[in-house]
């Protein structure tokens, strides 16, 4: 395994943004596919869209605030999603600290986002795969709160439903929220993104 080693960020060198999740219609709006609704959302902003595979992804790129931007979605399913992570940032000379890993956590309220810098993966099986594939887990990542299920419910089966209608127009916003603060990431860099939007969004 090639670990990736932490690089200062450096200038004219693109951002890789990659939204975690699983591929196909059946999976498109399941709480376990955020990360994918994120980087459409941010796709949608910059007017750009997902029509090329690359490394096991489908990515899009484009430009913002002066910044070359590819947004990847891994089409390898959530447990082995860092299949395509190392090649993008070989490919594209991008290094860690420009790498930005989007993904639902269970363990944060619906509506919270946390940016970090790095840590472990806390059981999330797409991060844990990814940081293993990296050989290191000092790279900056969003998560974003999809609230744990109650008791009685299988933890699978939650990830893989969908969202209640009664949450639909939340997580909507929570989406937006979560697609500026990547974008603030790119622009301002993450101290700034952190201090933003780190919390529970306001609305459930």
């Amino acid at each position: 395994m090639n670990s990736i080693e932490p690089v200062t960020e450096v200038a004219n060198t693109p951002f890789l943004l990659a939204g975690l999740g699983n591929p196909g219609r059946k999976y498109r709006n399941n709480r376990h596919n955020v990360g994918f609704m994120v980087v459409d959302r941010i796709a949608r902003e910059l007017n750009i869209a997902f029509t090329r595979v690359q490394s096991r992804a489908i990515i899009a790129t484009g430009t913002y605030s002066d910044h070359r931007v590819i947004l990847a979605k891994p089409q390898t399913y959530m447990n082995l999603s860092g299949q395509a992570i190392p090649s993008l940032l070989k490919f594209y000379k991008i290094p860690s600290v420009q790498l930005l890993v989007i993904y639902d956590d269970m363990d944060l309220p619906l509506g919270s986002l946390r940016l970090r810098p790095g840590g472990g993966s806390a059981g999330q099986k797409g991060l844990a795969n990814t940081i293993d594939r990296l050989g290191t887990q000092e790279f900056p990542r969003l998560r974003i709160g999809i609230d744990h299920p109650s008791g009685s419910v299988d933890p699978v089966n939650y990830l893989l439903d969908d969202f209640t209608r009664g949450e639909e127009q939340f997580v909507k916003e929570i989406i937006e929220r979560a697609a500026q603060a990547a974008l603030v990431f790119i622009k301002e860099g993450l101290d700034s993104a952190m201090n933003q939007f780190n919390g529970t969004f306001p609305g459930m």
